[in-house]
């Protein structure tokens, strides 16, 4: 009966219901929106990278070697030179070794130098592999492997050329050196989708007519010249490395950051990532206690709509009363109206949530590589739908109280 009342009475009061109800709805899907964010984003770091035990480059800091080698996010300090790279591949701890090399771009996207083994050992999601999803991996000088978002921007297919800029913000293109594209590879939802690909030594070859950042003017060595020189790297950008034994990690870590050859730094990518988000983390709580607080306004305003209610409810609630309603039946009345407002504003935010995920979720994806599952609700969902039904109820209480108090008499008087 109760419940039927309510319900009847929510109906009535339509507009002003469903204006709450949008409100609490919409910082609802604010808040579990940015916990969604966060959750995925740490997820969608950590999953990056997987099985490589030390990535090594110059020294600088742990954050800034991660995310330039990993995330394409910034640049090198320094190179390490082919030397010492030799010397770390050359070592009894290591089992596997890939160099990367960065510093060019293709319209806006990085280009990576690497060797064939970086398709063979980088592992992304726990334990996938990179795979071609048209074409092969680079099997030419001038051949290159492009990531999905690459050859969905910019509409590329296997055989088309390429032609690599200078730097990341430069007008100069390596013109006498175009590329194939050889292969595209599949989904990863990693920097890698953003990543045109080629050799070490195509790094070389498409630098042989430059000195010091500049090219020589008037010198344009031909591709078939070019192919018949030695094409050894001279410096690698960051190096991946992957251990024998974990029990050797820390050991050889200790080498490579007191190498007397040049100052190097090794980091583990596990433990760098803790500390970006240690970096981060004053603005995800900052972010996380403002979507809190809309969810508190919202409650707020809900609490303040129904005190202005009250006055024109009052002889509602004093024929109620005359009809034989009890003081505690009038108070539960008003609860059991805030918990219905709370609740549908809850469920109907978490409808929300999840409709602009599934719109979202590919365009983010493509954008920042972010890769945020969408998932069933979890116990995470519930309990906020929970807490916001349960802190809709003891707002509720304020105004209820209010009315529990209102005597008979003074609803029923006529006021002049």
């Amino acid at each position: 009966m109760i419940f039927r009342l309510a319900a009847g009475s929510l109906m009535a009061r339509a507009m002003t219901v469903g204006m709450t109800v949008l409100a609490i709805a919409l910082s609802v899907a604010l808040f579990l929106g940015v916990e969604k964010v966060r959750t995925g984003a740490k997820a969608s770091f950590a999953d990056t990278i997987s099985g490589t035990d030390l990535i090594v480059g110059a020294r600088s800091g742990s954050v800034q070697l991660l995310l330039y080698s990993v995330f394409r996010i910034g640049n090198a300090t320094n190179n390490v030179t082919w030397e010492s790279y030799q010397d770390l591949a050359g070592r009894s701890e290591v089992e596997w070794i890939v160099p990367i090399s960065l510093g060019d771009s293709h319209r806006q996207f990085r280009v990576m130098g690497t060797s064939t083994e970086f398709f063979e050992h980088y592992k992304y999601r726990q334990d996938r592999r990179l795979e071609t999803q048209a074409g092969v991996v680079m099997d030419d000088l001038f051949d290159t492997v492009i990531g999905s978002d690459v050859a969905q921007t910019l509409g590329y297919s296997v055989g088309d050329p390429i032609v690599v800029a200078h730097g990341l913000a430069s007008f100069t293109e390596h013109k006498d050196q175009p590329f194939r594209v050889s292969g595209i590879l599949a989904k990863t939802g990693t920097p890698v989708d953003r990543t045109v690909i080629v050799s070490m030594q195509a790094i070389e070859a498409i630098h042989v007519d430059w000195q010091r950042g500049a090219k020589v003017a008037g010198q344009s060595t031909p591709a078939e010249v070019i192919r018949q020189m030695d094409l050894t790297p001279k410096a690698v950008t960051a190096v991946l490395v992957g251990v024998k034994s974990p029990l050797k990690t820390f050991a050889l870590q200790r080498a490579i950051n007191e190498y007397p050859e040049e100052p190097l730094l090794a980091i583990l990518p596990g433990v760098a990532l803790q500390e970006l988000w240690g970096i981060v983390g004053i603005a995800e709580t900052a972010l996380l206690a403002v979507s809190a607080m809309v969810v508190v306004t919202a409650l707020i305003g809900m609490m303040a709509t129904i005190f202005s209610s009250l006055n024109e409810r009052r002889r509602e609630m004093a024929i109620f009363r005359a009809m034989g309603a009890s003081p505690i039946a009038i108070l539960g009345l008003l609860v059991l109206e805030a918990i219905l407002t709370a609740a549908v504003g809850a469920i109907l935010g978490l409808g929300l949530l999840y409709g602009g995920l599934f719109i979202a979720q590919p365009m983010i994806d493509s954008a920042f590589g972010l890769y945020l599952p969408i998932d069933p609700p979890a116990l995470r969902e519930g309990l906020v739908v929970l807490a916001v039904v349960a802190a809709g109820a003891i707002v509720s209480m304020i105004p209820a109280l209010r009315a529990y108090r209102l005597s008979l008499a003074d609803g029923m008087m006529v006021r002049t």
